[in-house]
């Protein structure tokens, strides 16, 4: 594609540098006049200016997109639509109904072809699967979520590309724009400090012996307005500092929209925020780009816990008169090794020991507990881990 150079508006130039200029043409008594638009040095330090490079880079973007057998080259990135997605997803809903009106191999072969039209995936020269199991259907809603996270991480940066006024001779650094998209502040955390070691202790204790995650930066999570949000739950006692672990291609959208519900999502304990009190579950959520992960730990205000020990998928609320469902598993953090800290002047429970027995829980078809919620408000992003995995 040629690119039309327009008078009064930005054209391409070369240039070098950090501190590339965008240039504006303009007409002055019907001569051209250069206006160049410096742009100011990053504000962010080293760590910060790293991540929010890593969780914008479409060479990340693409890595996700390729792990989920997506085609690029016919879906690339900047080309994704809301509607494309949302067409996946219906076509999703019309397998679902085939298959629980059990219908016939042709019926679902022909949906599943219309699947693949609406999101195309590079399966080689292989034939393209028949979508015919729950499993694989769930799998499809959860690879639209993440696509969709993706799709919203692209609109913040073409977004923030566009927002600069054209009268302004400097414009911020490109990762500062990035990062004020946000809307979000990461405060960088100090390794020496007590709150830094309480972390990584709750990790180290928490994740496999044999595949500890290392940490490589740990941050202070701000959203904007969340705090606000969380506060609507202040009479609920019974908080805990827990893990969320997930794709690295969704972490932009994380950090803009908050830990969401998603409307087709689901799993054991129904559709809700799934948490849990030890690294080595969330981890299994986790996907790295280069080997760098990205797991949070938010403080969950759990309120009174219903106790279940088998799956529950049709879950969409807690139950009357309890505030959050606990899948006990059948071993859990040390309990007597718990520490309480104080954020925003209310105690948090933190885990400190490692995984123990739960005789009261042996028969339970959970192997660690997850900890769920069913109103977004009752979580609140606390620190965000960089690990090496």
């Amino acid at each position: 594609m040629n690119f039309v150079s327009h008078s009064g508006k930005y054209t391409l130039i070369e240039v070098d540098g950090e501190m590339d200029a965008e240039v504006k043409v303009d007409t002055v008594d019907g001569k051209t006049v250069k206006v160049t638009k410096k742009t100011l040095p990053c504000t962010l330090d080293e760590a910060t200016k790293g991540f929010i490079k890593l969780i914008f880079s479409n060479d990340m973007f693409k890595e996700a997109m390729e792990c989920m057998n997506l085609d690029i080259k016919k879906m690339p990135l900047g080309k994704l639509s809301k509607i494309q997605i949302a067409k996946g997803f219906e076509v999703l809903e019309e397998i679902q109904a085939a298959m629980n009106q059990k219908s016939g191999s042709a019926r679902l072969e022909e949906l599943s072809s219309k699947f693949f039209t609406a999101i195309p995936h590079n399966f080689g020269r292989s034939r393209p699967p028949t979508i015919k199991d729950k499993e694989t259907v769930e799998q499809k809603k959860e690879m639209l979520m993440v696509l969709a996270d993706i799709e919203l991480a692209q609109t913040l940066k073409s977004e923030s590309e566009k927002a600069q006024e054209e009268t302004i001779e400097t414009v911020p650094h490109p990762l500062d724009k990035d990062y004020n998209s946000l809307k979000c502040k990461l405060t960088l955390m100090d390794k020496d400090t007590e709150p830094f070691k309480i972390i990584e202790t709750y990790l180290n204790e928490t994740a496999y012996e044999h595949h500890t995650p290392k940490i490589v930066n740990v941050w202070e999570v701000d959203r904007e307005m969340e705090g606000e949000r969380f506060s609507e739950n202040d009479s609920l006692e019974n908080r805990r500092l827990l893990w969320h672990g997930t794709n690295i291609a969704v972490v932009a959208a994380i950090l803009k929209s908050g830990l969401r519900i998603m409307p087709h999502s689901g799993g054991r304990v129904g559709c809700g925020i799934y948490f849990a009190s030890e690294n080595r579950k969330s981890a299994s959520y986790v996907r790295t780009s280069n080997n760098t992960g990205v797991m949070f730990l938010s403080e969950v205000a759990l309120g009174k816990e219903r106790t279940i020990t088998r799956d529950d998928p049709s879950l969409k609320k807690a139950p009357a008169g309890y505030d959050s469902v606990v899948a006990r598993g059948s071993v859990e953090p040390d309990p007597s090794k718990d520490i309480f800290i104080t954020l925003d002047g209310k105690k948090v429970a933190v885990p400190q020991g490692k995984p123990i027995n739960q005789p009261k829980f042996s028969k339970t078809s959970f192997g660690n507990s997850e900890y769920l919620i069913y109103k977004e408000s009752q979580c609140r992003l606390r620190y965000l881990l960089e690990l090496n995995m």
